[in-house]
């Protein structure tokens, strides 16, 4: 049985129904924590996630939560506030991923990108801070390799990511010493095994010679939720050195 770093310790976990969310979720209540999700679309999904993370013993609970609402968010965070007693970790994961060429992206798509990518987690921050200030507590944005390095037909969602990078830089240093910031950057992640070619092709790429998983991504978040909290401000590549290519 892992060791329960995170006992008695409660997070909130954006877009946490399924995909890397929901491992990212099971990992740290598997370390202990009480873990709270947030879902727009998937309550199906959500539901199946909260009932599995009490399974493991913690209590879970799933909220409708829009990340690009100030009244959503301030109604979610007060309700986990409220139910858990406090708020220790909060992991702003819930994002959009488009493909288009620069000439093919209206405003209205510039802006349905950035106001989930970035506004999302700076609303969630927002209003998670009385309650993270209180606990000396955490928050690990999930960004992207592609907020450092520029892929060509996804120039909005590589410049949402690269703010959120900026923005946990800046939040690192507003709400130091009470509070930590960090953010987990993922490359290429495989989430469903297949022989898809473009997954073959970027494997082969990768120093590693794997695509990465929701598991690597979930331990890169468990590293920063239960590591040392003098770390802060850092922006790690969780990508097999992909971005080194």
């Amino acid at each position: 049985m892992p060791e329960l770093l995170l006992e008695g310790k409660s997070a909130l976990v954006t877009g946490g129904a399924r995909r890397i969310g929901r491992e990212i979720a099971l990992a740290l209540a598997r370390a202990g924590a009480d873990v709270a999700i947030t879902y727009r679309k998937s309550q199906a999904e959500a539901k199946e996630t909260a009932d599995a993370i009490a399974a493991l013993g913690r209590r879970g609970m799933a909220l409708e939560c829009d990340v690009r609402s100030e009244v959503s968010v301030r109604a979610a965070v007060g309700t986990v506030a409220s139910e858990f007693g406090g708020l220790d970790l909060l992991v702003n994961n819930a994002a959009v991923f488009e493909r288009a060429r620069l000439e093919e992206i209206s405003v209205e798509a510039w802006d349905a990108v950035f106001e989930t990518n970035a506004r999302g987690p700076f609303l969630m921050a927002r209003e998670a801070l009385p309650h993270l200030r209180a606990a000396r507590g955490r928050i690990v944005n999930i960004g992207s390799l592609g907020g450092m390095h520029a892929w060509a037909d996804h120039a909005h969602y590589c410049s949402s990511k690269a703010a959120l990078h900026m923005l946990t830089q800046a939040m690192a240093r507003g709400v130091a010493p009470e509070v930590s910031v960090n953010c987990v950057a993922p490359g290429f992640i495989e989430l469903e095994s297949g022989s898809d070619p473009v997954e073959a092709r970027f494997a082969g790429k990768t120093p590693m010679r794997r695509n990465g998983s929701a598991q690597d991504v979930a331990a890169a978040v468990l590293f920063f939720a239960t590591g040392p909290a003098f770390i802060t401000g850092q922006i790690l590549a969780v990508d097999g050195g992909l971005g080194l290519v």
